[in-house]
């Protein structure tokens, strides 16, 4: 079995008098899609954000590889090979595809000073085969903000991989888009799992999406660990179907 590649435990975190996530404990195991769902408020952002470094614990431990990133910065996190791509999409509007994600790939390197100079043509094709993996190598040249939405997600997760992460976070990836735009973002999740060898962690409202391609699934309700396991053994649970799924137990 493959080892356990991020780990949180007894994390936790206040604002005021009110507890968004409580002891969460969550084990996401290497080359595997984990899911983290539950109702609105249920504390999965925040927990995302802990994970992250855009938010520090009130308590608790965050690891990564077995490195201990507790309330580490976002770009120490992003350095230790946690990328992430979050609900409002975050890409350069007015930039051309290719020089969005060349930009990214020089970052990486070290070397933004030097973004258009001719030494980063090696780089501009990097950033056309990672366009051509996720099917945006036919808007290379085509401005950021004239893509569709689901463009755009793909966009954001190119950018995010530009970093060469070992795991992807994506907070609702599917989030306002299309049934063929979902689908796609659904293969392009499975791909680079299957292809790269990635491990991904998302949160989704789509249950279609969770139970279509997780491996295993984190139940959230009041901040807490509802349930976690398989996605076939999720999806059965009768206290997830009364307090997530609006069924009776």
């Amino acid at each position: 079995m493959s080892d356990v590649l991020l780990s949180t435990s007894g994390l936790t975190r206040d604002f005021g008098a009110f507890r968004a996530v409580d002891q969460v404990g969550l084990q996401v195991t290497e080359g595997t899609v984990h899911s983290v769902i539950g109702p609105n408020g249920a504390g999965k952002s925040t927990l995302f954000a802990l994970i992250t470094g855009d938010l520090r614990p009130t308590s608790g431990t965050v690891a990564f590889a077995g490195r201990d990133l507790t309330g580490r910065m976002p770009h120490t996190v992003t350095g230790a090979g946690l990328a992430k791509a979050f609900q409002t999409t975050s890409i350069f509007p007015r930039m051309t595809v290719e020089d969005s994600v060349t930009a990214a790939l020089v970052a990486r390197a070290g070397q933004a000073d030097r973004l258009f100079s001719r030494s980063h043509r090696r780089l501009r094709q990097q950033a056309f085969e990672l366009c051509e993996d996720v099917g945006l190598a036919g808007h290379f040249a085509q401005r950021s903000r004239e893509l569709s939405h689901g463009d755009q997600r793909a966009l954001e997760v190119v950018l995010a991989l530009a970093t060469a992460p070992r795991l992807l976070l994506l907070d609702e990836p599917t989030a306002g888009m299309s049934p063929y735009e979902t689908r796609r973002m659904i293969d392009l999740i499975s791909g680079l799992v299957r292809e790269r060898g990635l491990t991904v962690l998302f949160s989704e409202h789509d249950m279609d999406t969770v139970f279509g391609i997780s491996d295993q699934v984190t139940v959230l309700h009041q901040g807490r660990v509802l349930a976690e396991g398989p996605a076939a053994e999720v999806r059965a649970d009768h206290e997830v179907m009364a307090v997530y799924l609006g069924s009776e137990a």
